[in-house]
């Protein structure tokens, strides 16, 4: 991994790399001479990953493909092999770039030729509309494997390694001794009997939505964390997401003023659901907004733990810990809030200062 790492670093293809991709480029006819002339673009915004853009000359213009190495330690996170299996079935459902190879410290994806999404762009109303049809797309397809919520055990395994990579002071910080409970009192209380499950994208930042500014279609891409779990997870990490920018001078710090108020969030799951053809009544908005919100709880958990956890394993320039600390904030913050409990929030009284979404 550090050799591969080292030479795009430097901007130079690493030889194993080089006869793939030229391999690639002689099944579709295009003729290269020098290897040397494929130019490497690192694209920014990955926080697993590293992910560059591949491009070289052909007779007609200019051949891209998109080339993401593995992040270190990813394996803690999710099965790498079952990753690449939901790749490669929703690829073949037509929903997002094809893989046309695979390596051993990565893979080399189909180039999707639209713009990735910018942190204003999901607050624009047109671009908000078109995501939430295609996230009922998303939601409904028909993907192999238990269709069971995987949401509460990952986080229990998370939680475990958390505890087990983290110093007593760090744990003591977080307060990862009484997290199971949490957990365990989440899922009891958002398991609810008439509640959808579909399949969730689970990781459903600015950067890993992309729209065909010509056709106005909207692909989501990156199904590392993706999985069954309840549809109002999905789109209460959506919401969640909203209030990052990866692409600022301080990509880890979240600004949950930007949380979107009760108006949008209601204007996107009324065109969440009436996207499958029925209008939803006043009543069905409601409860799924009202759902939602307790949901964005388990996903301040979920994105702490995978914030503590990262810090020790990727090398990615991003404070993580820092980031998970802020999640666990706004959890402890807005529980009393969401649940109707009336516990004082001892995290947030701490010495530390956060602002309610």
């Amino acid at each position: 991994m550090a050799v591969i790492e080292n030479e795009f670093t430097e901007g130079v293809l690493p030889e194993e790399l080089k006869k793939v991709l030229m391999s690639l480029a002689s099944g579709w006819g295009d003729m290269i001479d020098d290897p040397n002339a494929m130019e490497v673009t690192p694209l920014k915004g990955a926080m697993t990953n590293e992910v560059y853009q591949i491009s070289w000359p052909t007779e007609t213009g200019t051949r891209k493909v998109l080339v993401r190495i593995y992040g270190k330690g990813v394996d803690l996170f999710f099965n790498r092999d079952d990753e690449i299996r939901t790749f490669a079935c929703i690829s073949e459902h037509g929903h997002g770039p094809r893989l046309l190879s695979r390596l051993p410290e990565g893979r080399v994806e189909e180039f999707i030729h639209a713009r990735t999404l910018s942190a204003c762009d999901l607050r624009d109303p047109e671009i908000s509309t078109l995501v939430a049809a295609k996230l009922r797309e998303f939601h409904n397809l028909d993907m192999p494997g238990t269709k069971k919520v995987h949401l509460w055990n990952r986080m229990r395994n998370w939680l475990r390694e958390a505890r087990r990579l983290c110093s007593p002071k760090d744990a003591e910080e977080f307060r990862l001794d009484i997290l199971n409970e949490e957990i365990s009192m989440l899922e009891k209380e958002l398991s609810l009997d008439n509640q959808h499950i579909g399949f969730c994208h689970n990781d459903l930042q600015y950067g890993n939505i992309m729209i065909d500014e010509k056709t106005r279609l909207v692909t989501l891409i990156d199904y590392e964390y993706a999985s069954y779990n309840p549809v109002g997870y999905d789109l209460a990490n959506h919401f969640c997401e909203m209030v990052a920018n990866y692409h600022s001078e301080t990509p880890h710090i979240l600004d949950y003023s930007k949380y979107p108020d009760l108006k949008e969030r209601q204007r996107f799951i009324r065109i969440y659901l009436s996207s499958a053809g029925n209008e939803p009544s006043d009543t069905e908005v409601e409860q799924l907004v009202h759902n939602v919100e307790k949901y964005t709880l388990a996903n301040h958990l979920f994105w702490g733990l995978w914030g503590i956890i990262s810090s020790f394993v990727n090398n990615i320039d991003f404070d993580y810990m820092e980031y998970a600390r802020q999640r666990f904030q706004q959890y402890w913050l807005r529980k009393p809030k969401l649940l109707g409990s009336s516990e004082i929030p001892q995290y947030c009284a701490n010495g530390y200062s956060v602002s309610a979404a």
